[in-house]
C-alpha cells in the first residue's frame, strides 16, 4: 500500500478497522471523529517505506539515508 493509506495498512495489520483506528487515536493521529489530526495528515502522506525509516531514524536518531526498507518484515535496518 501507498500513500494516503494509513488507516487501511494499520486495518489490515491488526486484523480491524476499529482497532486501527483506536490505536490512530492513541497515538495522536486521528481525532475522535475519525479525521486525522496535522500529525496523522503527514504519516499519512507517506509510503509504508518513508513510515518505516522514518520511526527506525527516529528512535536511533540516525540519518534516514543511513536504512534501508524490508517490504517483508516492514522494517527498516541500517545499511
Amino acid at each position: 500500500m501507498g500513500r494516503s493509506q494509513l488507516v487501511n495498512r494499520l486495518a489490515v495489520q491488526v486484523g480491524s478497522l476499529q482497532k486501527a483506528k483506536s490505536i490512530l487515536i492513541s497515538r495522536g493521529d486521528m481525532k475522535k471523529d475519525g479525521t486525522l489530526t496535522e500529525k496523522g495528515q503527514k504519516r499519512n502522506e507517506m509510503t509504508a517505506e518513508e513510515r518505516a525509516i522514518d520511526r527506525a531514524s527516529k528512535k536511533s536518531k540516525r540519518s534516514k539515508s543511513e536504512y534501508t526498507y524490508n517490504p517483508i518484515t516492514n522494517r527498516a535496518t541500517l545499511k
